[in-house]
């Protein structure tokens, strides 16, 4: 008799492997470097005294209200939908049942989910609408607050995303991330790591600062404290020599987004 499992694990590795969902996955991942220099140009602003919104909203709606903005909003659109299921795949086909198999699963589930996350506000975007990212992290962590246990629960997501920040943080620092592409030999190599350092860094503290947000909206019971990362970015404004701390940060993720498109040429698939 036939083992279904085997079965299916088969057809999710042929449709992993094959050449239209590696080819969409690698838009994927340069669809995501335009979105973090977006992120980063936006922020550069904040810190000069500009307004505008830090995040992914505010990155797709700079997109949205340029001429061309919207087919660019198409791709990103497929490239990231795609990068996301290419990672639940990857998430899926992860074997054995020991503590590193289930935390292999849960990074490569995680990070599919939020791709295709941002995927579905591009796509928001992209027909036309509009998402208020601050709003809808302010609307979560209300509606937790509310729910019985509900500060507990924003405390552990506020410590979940502290992690991930960390986790990225040390990523950037270990050079971890080499494992994920093909490093070209050289200068070009040589600067792809410095990106690759820089950008997971500035990536890892602002996350840390987001869940940090998080946290302080629990103690306070005020979901208003959870600003999201436009929120993040815009606190570290604040903060002594915050103009040059926020640089910093958008620098890094510009530098991401910028290794972002070396990783779509060069991601070991």
């Amino acid at each position: 008799m036939p083992d279904t499992t085997d079965d299916a694990r088969g057809v999710a590795s042929r449709l992993q492997n094959s050449r239209p969902m590696t080819t969409l996955a690698r838009v994927g991942f340069a669809m995501n470097g335009v979105i973090h220099i977006l992120i980063g140009v936006i922020a550069l602003g904040v810190a000069f005294g500009d307004g505008g919104e830090a995040d992914q909203g505010g990155a797709l709606g700079q997109l949205a209200s340029h001429p061309g903005g919207a087919v660019l909003l198409w791709v990103i659109v497929v490239g990231l939908w795609a990068l996301g299921s290419f990672q639940i795949l990857e998430a899926a086909l992860v074997r054995g049942t020991e503590r590193d198999d289930w935390a292999e699963r849960a990074k490569a589930g995680g990070k599919g989910i939020a791709y295709l996350a941002v995927g579905f506000t591009a796509f928001t975007f992209a027909r036309g609408g509009s998402s208020d990212s601050s709003g809808q992290t302010q609307s979560i962590s209300a509606r937790l607050l509310a729910a019985p246990g509900g500060v507990v629960l924003l405390v552990v997501l506020g410590l979940a995303v502290i992690a991930i920040g960390a986790y990225l943080v040390a990523k950037g620092a270990r050079q971890k991330f080499r494992e994920d592409l093909v490093v070209p030999a050289g200068s070009a190599g040589r600067t792809t790591v410095a990106l690759g350092v820089v950008g997971y860094v500035a990536k890892g503290v602002a996350l840390g600062v987001v869940g940090v947000l998080f946290v302080v909206a629990a103690v306070t019971a005020d979901p208003s404290e959870a600003t999201g990362l436009d929120g993040a970015l815009k606190s570290l404004a604040s903060l002594p020599f915050g103009q040059v701390v926020l640089t910093a940060v958008a620098l890094g993720l510009i530098a991401f987004g910028v290794y972002s498109f070396v990783r779509a040429r060069r991601a070991r698939l």
